[in-house]
């Protein structure tokens, strides 16, 4: 009896083992996978304050709040399931898909690009009279974006983990979706509140908190468009980035090769630095050839919606 009782704890120990050492692999998985979609969750943490802007303050935690949920539903209950089968069933497409994500965040950085010149009309906020109504087509609106830029955070970091046991990839895909959405959302609701921040502090007796409340009331339009412009410059690295990867996952060796061939020609001349330096080189040429072609991709769109709608009249 004793011995048997040995064994069996023997058994939960070793139990326990593995699940530590498992718990461990998500970890570390998950952490090195959330740093390769960072580009995306810049993006979502710069695209989602205008869905509350204009709005009343007092609606804009609850909105964000309905957003933070839509984009659980679309990670967990939408993307992950999709993605577990394709890892099963078809792992050859994820690195197609992952570049049709990446060409989708090229055309999106090159759209706002365009609406900073003026290339075209920007997207117009849905208009009503009714608050309700309002604040329904904003969730809805944000959700769909979510839906977006949440496939391309999950499928990067899929293609990270896909040698990985299945339990493996479905805890750091769990992880990586709980992780990015409580980052993301939480950033927006601190970003979004800063400026009711800025007037409490205005209001305090102490001359330096009145001082740094009036800096946050006027520095806060400047951190929305800073955000506005890191988001862009994100969509493009990341979604060239992923282009150029992708087509030498796939066997083509232009335009990979010289650009990694230029960074490290770069990284060599400039000893200690050289690491920085190849990394800029290579993100900067990734965010010019997604600049490129995301405005190919937006003007032959803008094209044929033109043509198609003169057809339809």
């Amino acid at each position: 009896m004793p011995s048997g009782l040995m064994a069996l704890i023997d058994d939960v120990a070793s139990i326990a083992k593995l699940a530590a050492a498992s718990v461990d692999d998500i970890g570390a998985a998950s952490g090195k996978a959330a740093s390769k979609a960072a580009g995306v969750v810049i993006d979502d943490a710069a695209v989602t304050p205008k869905y509350v802007t204009g709005l009343s303050p007092s609606r804009e935690l609850p909105i964000i709040g309905k957003i933070a949920v839509g984009s659980i539903r679309n990670k967990l209950l939408l993307i992950l399931p999709v993605a577990l089968l394709l890892t099963a069933f078809a792992p050859w497409a994820i690195t197609p898909l992952l570049m049709c994500g990446g060409a989708y965040l090229c055309f999106e950085g090159a759209e706002k690009v365009m609406e900073m010149f003026g290339g075209h009309e920007a997207e117009e906020k849905p208009v009503s009279d009714d608050p309700a109504h309002l604040e329904k087509a904003t969730v809805s609106g944000a959700v769909r974006t979510d839906l977006i830029l949440s496939a391309e955070i999950m499928t990067i970091a899929l293609a990270d983990v896909t040698d990985a046991p299945l339990a493996t990839q479905a805890g750091v895909l769990i992880v990586v979706a709980l992780a990015m959405t409580v980052a993301v959302y939480g950033a927006v609701a601190l970003l979004v509140k800063l400026d009711d921040i800025g007037l409490h502090m205005a209001k305090r007796p102490s001359r330096s908190s009145q001082a740094i409340g009036r800096g946050l009331v006027k520095g806060m339009p400047g951190v929305f468009s800073a955000l506005s412009v890191i988001g862009t410059v994100a969509m493009l690295w990341v979604g060239g980035g992923i282009l150029v990867h992708g087509s030498h996952t796939l066997g083509l060796a232009w335009p990979a090769e010289p650009i990694e061939h230029l960074a490290h020609a770069v990284g060599g001349a400039l000893g200690p630095l050289g690491g920085v330096a190849g990394w800029t080189i290579t993100a900067l040429l990734s965010a010019v050839l997604g600049l490129i072609l995301g405005g190919l991709i937006a003007v032959l769109l803008h094209q044929g919606l033109k043509l198609f709608g003169r057809g339809a009249h």
